[in-house]
């Protein structure tokens, strides 16, 4: 019966993180009109970051149903943390795809920066 108890409460928990960390907006990245591209910069990655990560990691990075990102270029690589971007981790807490190409990368080496 304790199992069956605690199996429910951990998928409810699953599925409150996924919903949480979702967002139903789609990718707002600013389409510009001339031909000439820029480099991103931290501005850049704020914005994207506080668009669909910080209701998990929080505005501050410091962690809310996520983990705390403020060092977070200490523990991972970039290529390590645009892997996680791009295809998830955990079962589904940190959902795969938020973020994909340019963007994903801008975020990936601003949080790679983190240390």
């Amino acid at each position: 019966m304790k199992r069956k108890i605690i199996g429910v409460i951990m998928i409810v928990m699953l599925a409150f993180a996924m919903v949480a960390c979702s967002s139903k907006s789609k990718d707002t990245s600013e389409k510009t009109t001339n031909k000439t591209t820029t480099t991103a910069n931290a501005g850049d990655a704020q914005k994207l970051f506080d668009a669909k990560c910080s209701s998990c990691h929080g505005k501050d990075l410091a962690g809310n149903v996520g983990p705390n990102l403020q060092k977070i270029g200490s523990k991972y690589s970039k290529d390590e943390i645009l892997n996680i971007i791009k295809n998830g981790k955990g079962n589904g807490a940190m959902p795969a795809g938020l973020y994909s190409g340019k963007d994903a990368d801008t975020i990936a080496t601003w949080l790679s920066n983190k240390k």
